[in-house]
């Protein structure tokens, strides 16, 4: 019986990507502390989707920008892949961050003088994989996300929504096993945003990445297999 357990225990945790557990943030403020996460937590799952959803200001991109480890929590525990992320240095999160985690963000953040090859294929050039290799992959992410024509265009030849679209593929180049985005289709009109989300969602399903996003839009949040929101600070689980 204990080797069941054990192995229905090793089972459940390896399906969980991402765990978060009491986290506090607080930043000083004219020499005050301002409490911008109180607390609270949840769990991610492998090939799940969560909508994290909240008022302007209410710390959801503090969360984000922690447990993408961008940032250090004031307290608490962040653990991807039941490693103790939140006790590492900047290097050692650096590292877990490049293989681990994909970032889509509101505004592409494309870098200008790159192409759209060239921006796809800088995160794998960052892990240290051959020139030749990363751009093979990056021509099958930008052909993934129906940008392939664009590929030796700089972002200012681009529309929006190609821009976008270019920043996914960056997002999926070193095949992490969590996409974090934050309000990923907020820069675009309606009908630019729908075409990109649907194919954020397809892609990540499809993949079975695990997938934390801000949003606003209720009707995006509502495509999502459950919501989190942050409340007086604390994380709660909808």
């Amino acid at each position: 019986m204990a080797g069941i357990l054990n192995s229905l225990s090793r089972v459940k945790k390896q399906d969980i990507v991402l765990s978060v557990r009491d986290i506090k943030k607080i930043f000083m403020e004219g020499g005050q502390p301002l409490h911008v996460l109180t607390g609270g937590g949840f769990d991610l799952a492998a090939g799940e989707i969560v909508a994290l959803v909240g008022p302007s200001g209410s710390g959801k991109s503090t969360l984000l920008q922690c447990v993408g480890l961008l940032d250090k929590p004031t307290a608490g525990s962040i653990l991807i892949g039941n490693v103790p992320v939140h006790q590492m240095d900047e290097e050692q999160r650096t590292i877990i961050r490049r293989k681990k985690i994909g970032f889509v963000y509101q505004r592409h953040n494309l870098l200008s003088d790159f192409t759209a090859i060239e921006n796809v294929m800088m995160p794998m050039l960052a892990n240290g994989v051959a020139e030749d290799v990363a751009m093979a992959r990056a021509k099958k992410l930008l052909k993934a996300v129906n940008v392939e024509h664009r590929a030796t265009h700089f972002p200012g030849e681009m529309s929006g929504g190609e821009q976008q679209r270019t920043a996914v593929a960056r997002a999926l180049a070193n095949e992490p096993q969590i996409i974090l985005a934050d309000e990923p289709t907020g820069s675009l009109d309606p009908a630019h945003a729908a075409a990109v989300f649907d194919l954020l969602l397809n892609i990540v399903r499809k993949n079975k990445m695990a997938m934390l996003f801000v949003t606003h839009d209720m009707n995006l949040a509502g495509r999502a297999d459950r919501k989190i929101t942050i409340v007086n600070g604390r994380v709660n689980k909808l």
